[in-house]
Formats: C-alpha cells, structure tokens, sequence
C-alpha cells in the first residue's frame, strides 16, 4: 500500500490499508469502588423512527520522502440516516443505513481543488462517481445488539470492505457500570509490511465513562496498538488512531454526539529522512426530529 514514492504515499494515507479482522475481544474493568451508582448503557430504538446524524470529516496530510514536500486536504460533510425496520423482544435491532446527502472536496498537489455536491451538482466531476451513485440508497441492512454487537450484516450496495474494528456503532459494556470504569474490546487485524508479506498487528479500543449529566453519558474513547510496529506499518493504521468523546443519552438509548481526533508524526515510514503528519476531525451530531405541525382546516 505504502512506496518510497510521494504520490503513492499519499494515496496510502487518504486510504484504508485492506485489513481483516480475525480475533475480537471484549471485557470490563471495573475500579474497586463499593457502592457507586451504576448506569445500563443500551440502544433503544423504536421500530419506524428515523435517525439522522450530521457527519463533518477534515483530514490534512503532509508528507516530506527525499526533500520533496506534499500536502492532500479532504473535507466531507454528509447526512447519514439509521432507518429502524425490526426491534425485537429480546431488544435486538434491525435498521437500515444511508447517506442522504453529501458535500465533498479533495485539494491535491497539481490538480487543484474538486469538489462534488450531491445537493445541488446535477452530474458528479470525475473521481466522484461511486459516491454519487451511493446516494439515498440502502448500503447496508444490520442488526445489532442492545450492546451494540453486529449479530448481522448485508451489504445493499457495493462499498468497500468492512473491518470489526471500524465498527458503525460503538460497542457498549455488557454489565452495568459506574463513572471511572473501562472497558475495552481488542483485535488482531493484518497489515502490510515492506516487500507486500502480511502481518497481525493487535490493537484496541478503550472506552472509559468519564460521566454522566442530565442523563447523558461522557465516554472517552480511545484507539491503541498493543503490538510493537514499524513506521512503516504505522502509517497504514494511521487513520484509526483516534481518540475523543461519545455523548450518549442513556434513557432514550442512543449517542446524540461524537468527537474522533488524530494528530499525529511519523518519522521514517517511507525511508530514514521521511516524515508524515496527519490530522483529522470527525464530528457527528444527531439531528433532532422535526416536529409535525397540524394543518389548519
């Protein structure tokens, strides 16, 4: 995925490296504090509602490989929608997901700035194409647990391949839990080294609930890599090392908000003199529903 070449650097970076996940674990820890209040922390939905999330993502890489300095900028913002079809008595819930809207633009080293908007842009530009025809279709029906487990999946649409680790909802804990306790699911997922051999690289996820105020629950949520790496490796996973903060509203069993940053120097993953710096924001805010209002007759 990754040469010594700038160009092909930069398309490593804006781009997932094909991993797979094989092993995934979850577990609690819980601090030895007797008598704190502890909170179930569930998806609830309602069969036939709607959930809508405004989506914001800005990623900016630079790279330097042998003297020679580039710089790639993506924005996206995007509505996504969770359609419930099915809930369960056992709580489990099917809904549908889909983009209903779409605003991009890419700046890269010679071409310029592009951009498509799927709002007001009759026809795609070119390199567009795929993200136009994903719009305000089905991708994807799923059905999770009250946890948030993916328990099934069928792709809709083509997309590109998921990964467990990149799962589309947050996993929860499987037990109640108090302000200060941790949990974390873990992964072996395969990289890429030099020369195109695979390896497995163990990584995690750990959530810790940093609050709870009006009934919203505050999650730290951090990405790590357990396993030593490479540079090089590093720069493929670069994109997952996020750490923010999820807002969940625990009485109507949903995340209203979530913040993901990266910020992060790499030094060597392209050759001795070679650095990289990615920073990303991803922010997403659930849009409340708009209230229906009588006709007058």
């Amino acid at each position: 995925m990754h040469a010594t070449r700038p160009g092909r650097c930069f398309a490593a970076a804006l781009i997932l490296c094909g991993t797979l996940t094989v092993v995934c674990e979850s577990h609690a820890e819980s601090p030895n504090r007797k008598g704190a209040k502890k909170y179930s922390l569930r998806y609830k939905f309602q069969s036939g509602e709607v959930l809508r999330y405004k989506v914001k993502h800005a990623a900016n890489i630079r790279s330097n490989i042998d003297g020679t300095s580039q710089e790639v900028e993506t924005r996206s913002e995007s509505v996504k929608a969770w359609k419930v079809t099915d809930v369960l008595p056992s709580g489990e819930i099917q809904f549908v997901h889909l983009v209903e809207s779409v605003k991009m633009s890419n700046r890269t080293p010679g071409k310029g700035e592009t951009s498509y908007d799927s709002t007001a842009d009759e026809e795609p530009p070119k390199g567009y194409e795929t993200a136009a025809r994903a719009i305000g279709i089905p991708l994807s029906v799923l059905k999770i647990s009250p946890s948030g487990d993916i328990l099934d999946r069928e792709e809709k649409h083509p997309q590109p391949p998921t990964s467990d680790d990149l799962p589309i909802t947050l996993e929860l804990p499987g037990k109640p839990i108090a302000v200060g306790e941790k949990w974390t699911t873990t992964y072996e997922i395969e990289a890429e080294r030099k020369g195109g051999t695979k390896t497995e690289v163990r990584t995690r996820r750990l959530c810790r609930l940093k609050s709870v105020s009006r009934g919203v629950a505050a999650i730290e949520v951090k990405y790590d890599v357990l396993t030593p790496i490479s540079p090089y490796i590093e720069a493929q996973l670069v994109q997952r090392l996020t750490k923010g903060l999820v807002r969940f509203d625990i009485e109507a069993g949903r995340f209203i908000s979530q913040r993901q940053d990266v910020d992060k120097n790499i030094l060597g993953f392209a050759g001795a003199t070679s650095s990289m710096r990615y920073e990303s924001r991803f922010r997403e805010d659930l849009i409340a529903p708009q209230k229906k209002v009588a006709r007058k007759r």
